[in-house]
């Protein structure tokens, strides 16, 4: 088989997990992305598109202008939908994307004729869109009878919404999220691959206890309560803090590996639980704080987190201090669980069960 990624970037390093999976199953892949990976994950197929809305900066511009439409909340605030549907919010909106669209097809259509793009056999879009807003390429696969596979994180259905062909024509729909369950009626779950073995289980501690947190976006991980109450303790003597944040991919692992707490989230703004940061962290040993509702913990019974929230957290972090057993017995327990649920092998034996439903082998 042939297997084509399409994505805005390669946010995570899931792109290059997923290609080199499919190789060593026997099959050719490639994945193509619209901007570079900020954390210098390793690239394939890059257009370097303009108007890259994934850079922190662009991102708080339209932030800005989404607030004329959407209210304080602005590009952040959740659509309403069974699944939500993306449509341009207003008519400025509507004339930046036909004059973005207008800059981007020449890349696209010299990108499509270079590397043969239709000549694929499935068709991963990851984040649930085309490279255009006419959706000209999918409709193109219909066509010709591919195979297409929708991959939805975090904001694509929270704020953006599915997209109005796409939707129609997608063979098979899958998140990483648990919240985007209960956003679409038909889409599947598959955990966050990743490359357990990388990664030795963590048997000591520091002599002082080093607590990092590595925000991509301090808005969805409610960053802000955690830097302070961890600046406290540090200010105390009690630990030491280390904020891994704007960093190649391998120099935050570098830091995150000589801490002996990790906080992902508190407050579910950014989605439910978990996400890479955790992925990583569990895989290292690491203790694991994350805030888990009700509805995640019952989806993933004896799961390894230390459950926290914007109430919880100080005097979970203090109780951890004065008990440091307690930190490697929840490392310990956390690399055992990562590798049994989110390790790319174990995930691409799930994800090649939905091809075999699909008629594909």
């Amino acid at each position: 088989m042939k297997i084509l990624y399409i994505a805005p970037e390669n946010t995570v390093g899931t792109l290059t997990l997923w290609r080199n999976e499919h190789m060593r199953r026997g099959n050719e892949c490639r994945s193509i992305t619209f901007f570079n990976s900020p954390k210098k994950f390793d690239e394939d197929i890059c257009l370097n598109l303009p108007f890259n809305f994934t850079n922190p900066k662009m991102s708080k511009i339209r932030n800005l202008i989404y607030k004329r439409y959407r209210g304080p909340d602005g590009y952040h605030k959740e659509k309403i939908g069974y699944p939500p549907v993306w449509k341009p919010d207003g008519k400025l909106d509507s004339i930046f994307l036909k004059c973005k669209d207008f800059l981007w097809k020449p890349y696209i259509e010299r990108a499509i004729n270079e590397y043969q793009l239709y000549d694929f056999d499935i068709f991963h879009f990851e984040s649930g869109v085309d490279f255009l807003k006419n959706e000209s390429f999918v409709k193109g696969l219909k066509k010709r009878g591919k195979k297409i596979i929708c991959h939805y994180h975090g904001e694509d259905l929270r704020a953006r919404g599915v997209m109005p062909y796409m939707d129609t024509v997608s063979d098979l729909n899958l998140t990483n999220e648990l919240d985007l369950l209960h956003k679409h009626p038909k889409i599947s779950y598959l955990f966050l691959p990743f490359d357990t073995s990388k990664f030795q289980l963590k048997e000591t501690l520091n002599d002082k206890i080093t607590i990092t947190h590595a925000p991509t976006n301090r808005f969805y991980k409610g960053s802000n309560i955690i830097i302070d109450i961890c600046k406290n303790l540090e200010s105390e003597g009690k630990i030491k803090f280390k904020l891994v944040e704007n960093l190649p991919n391998n120099i935050a692992l570098e830091k995150k590996m000589k801490s002996d707490i990790c906080i992902d989230q508190i407050g579910n703004r950014g989605g439910w639980g978990y996400g890479m940061n955790s992925v990583e962290s569990l895989s290292m040993g690491i203790c694991t704080l994350t805030e888990m509702n009700d509805k995640y913990n019952n989806f993933l019974p004896g799961n390894p987190f230390v459950n926290v929230n914007k109430h919880t957290l100080e005097q979970t972090l203090r109780n951890l201090i004065n008990n440091p057993g307690k930190i490697l017995f929840y490392g310990k327990r956390g690399r055992k669980w990562v590798k049994k649920k989110h390790d790319i092998k174990k995930v691409g034996d799930v994800l090649y069960g939905y091809y075999e439903m699909l008629g594909l082998k």
